[in-house]
């Protein structure tokens, strides 16, 4: 059994869905109406994480279909019910999906460079828009050797980015 996955953050990328749920298979491009993008998601790094708030914009995002056997990891990844909240939202096909939601945002957060490549990038990869990542800055990481920003390496690498910077 599959599930509908709305991915609409770092996860867009397939490459690092697919590290997390080796089932996700792309559907398509999908809208969410009366949500928006923002980076207000507190990550445990102390940088802005990708979430969606209810507003008047359309946020972009890509429907994946994922197994059911691997729903838990990716819970696990999103930190489901500790940092995220698993939401169902209607597309703007009508159709229905599962998501991620911020259990708390904080105004004022800033991604990671690598974290936003990661982002660029899935957009890219789907045909979506850049336009309202344009006006975000993101701050270099300290940390080389941080897992996440290994990961986004790796994922960017496996998505054919030579350097990471690129998906900037």
């Amino acid at each position: 059994m599959t599930l509908p996955y709305l991915a609409y953050g770092s996860n867009l990328l397939t490459s690092r869905l697919a590290a997390r749920c080796p089932s996700a298979r792309a559907i398509g491009r999908a809208m969410i109406p009366g949500h928006a993008l923002d980076f207000s998601k507190h990550g445990r790094d102390g940088t802005g994480k990708a979430t969606i708030t209810q507003g008047a914009a359309t946020a972009p995002g890509v429907l994946f279909e994922i197994s059911a056997a691997d729903i838990p990891a990716l819970d696990a990844a999103e930190g489901a019910g500790m940092h995220y909240e698993k939401i169902e939202i209607m597309l703007a096909t009508g159709q229905r999906a599962f998501t991620y939601r911020a259990l708390m945002r904080q105004v004022g957060l800033t991604p990671f460079e690598w974290y936003l490549a990661l982002i660029r990038a899935g957009r890219r990869e789907h045909g979506l828009g850049l336009d309202d990542l344009a006006a975000i800055t993101p701050i270099p990481d300290p940390q080389p050797d941080r897992p996440g920003f290994i990961a986004a390496r790796e994922a960017l690498e496996r998505a054919g980015y030579r350097d990471w910077r690129a998906a900037l």
